[in-house]
């Protein structure tokens, strides 16, 4: 009898987006592997889901990387990864402490390309499966404070990107993602020190609302999804205006926030 067990595995899945998909797939009848850095999170989540295995992992460091990898590598009835696993800074780059800098490149970039690489290598060989980066709309422009967040999410849409061609070149059905949300309620701003009285409430999605418009698009073939038709807008008008004309407004607002 063929086995037909389906198997998830969510990185950052302690909190915010990463628990919101944990829940969704779980009723989805996904079997689950949850990796995040606190044990105590992921051992309570995976009991009020009714079972998951979990993997306390820190991704930026070497030793436990490699563990997810292997776990990876040995899950033959994996069918979706969603590196989901990300923090923020604030302030300048030059004024913000390097570790933070560094930890976050090995975060979002070298983490997201070895667990992708781990997770392709069986899904293309088997002919099914799908993986989900969690970018942000902060990766289609800059902004002063956030540089590094901007640039290594940028990094991750290009990916995806590059790697949605690499699968369609080679006829295979593997589906990837750039999941790019904007504002969303969870952890993540309070994490960084961010107060949210600044920004309108109409700006905040749920992370239940993120996660629905992800797995739609996923299940439809959509190479970027963006949640929230206002954040739509916001990706399109960076398309659209000029290079030029976005540096001279974000610099304005920059000075005037000073």
């Amino acid at each position: 009898m063929q086995n037909t067990r389906r198997v998830a595995l969510v990185t950052g899945a302690s909190s915010g987006i990463g628990e919101a998909f944990a829940r969704r797939l779980a009723r989805d009848g996904f079997e689950l592997i949850l990796v995040a850095r606190r044990h105590d999170l992921l051992e309570q989540l995976a009991r009020e889901l009714g079972g998951a295995e979990t993997l306390a992992a820190d991704l930026t460091l070497e030793e436990d990387l490699a563990r997810v990898e292997a776990r990876i590598a040995s899950a033959p009835q994996l069918e979706l990864l969603v590196n989901n696993a990300g923090f923020g800074t604030k302030g300048r780059f030059w004024e913000t402490p390097l570790d933070g800098q560094v930890r976050m490149h090995q975060l979002h970039v070298m983490a997201t390309l070895r667990l992708t690489r781990a997770a392709l290598a069986g899904m293309v060989p088997r002919g099914r499966g799908g993986v989900i980066n969690v970018s942000s709309v902060a990766g289609f422009g800059q902004s002063p404070g956030n540089v590094s967040y901007c640039a290594t999410k940028a990094w991750m849409t290009s990916f995806t990107e590059g790697l949605d061609l690499e699968l369609r070149g080679a006829g295979s059905p593997v589906r990837v993602q750039a999941l790019c949300p904007g504002f969303t309620v969870t952890g993540f701003h309070d994490t960084m020190g961010m107060s949210r009285e600044g920004i309108p409430a109409w700006l905040w999605m749920r992370a239940e609302d993120v996660v629905d418009a992800s797995l739609r698009g996923l299940q439809r073939g959509k190479l970027f999804v963006v949640p929230g038709a206002i954040y739509k807008m916001v990706v399109l008008l960076e398309k659209l205006a000029p290079r030029r004309l976005r540096s001279l407004a974000v610099v304005r607002a920059a000075r005037r926030t000073r």
